[in-house]
């Protein structure tokens, strides 16, 4: 890569939560990425409880979270030019998040080999050593994942941004 990758990453950084759908209506927001490393916030909201009764964050939300977290180290890891898809995720929850607090997703890139990417992460609601749930994966680049970078690459080119292309909320394939 010809510029500096911290550089480029910062170049990317407002694409990396709003080029991704999912990541958009679950509220996700970019915290920090380094060169191979990660975090993401998921701010509490309402409407993402999994359980009325206690307040709880649903457990799929924090999944969404550590998968997102942990691809953005993964892409970061390999340099930020390459698009990953996911391989393989395992989780161990630990415990419920607290209820009206932001669950927070740090991911590190262990090791890049090849087209492979392994990364650890952990999701907490403000103590890192009280983790909510971890996570190891596992990611790979591949030939659709290659494609969808070009596309992003040949858009940003032509002045289209992954952000302008996004249906907005209420339009056809937009949230509501």
């Amino acid at each position: 890569m010809s510029k500096d990758l911290q550089a480029h990453l910062d170049e990317l950084a407002g694409l990396l939560v709003a080029g991704s759908p999912h990541a958009v209506d679950l509220g996700f927001e970019l915290d920090s990425i380094t060169p191979g490393v990660a975090v993401i916030r998921a701010p509490y909201r309402e409407d993402l409880i999994g359980d009325p009764e206690t307040g709880v964050m649903h457990g799929g939300v924090v999944t969404a979270l550590l998968d997102h977290t942990a691809g953005l180290a993964a892409f970061a890891g390999f340099g930020g030019d390459k698009a990953v898809a996911t391989l393989d995720l395992r989780l161990d929850y630990m415990r419920p998040a607290e209820p009206g607090k932001d669950v927070i997703a740090e991911a590190r890139t262990i090791k890049v080999s090849g087209l492979f990417a392994f990364v650890s992460a952990i999701a907490h609601d403000g103590d890192a050593d009280d983790p909510v749930a971890t996570a190891h994966a596992a990611f790979m680049v591949s030939k659709v994942s290659e494609a969808a970078a070009e596309k992003a690459k040949e858009d940003i080119a032509r002045g289209a941004t992954p952000i302008s292309a996004l249906p907005k909320p209420g339009e056809k394939g937009g949230a509501l």
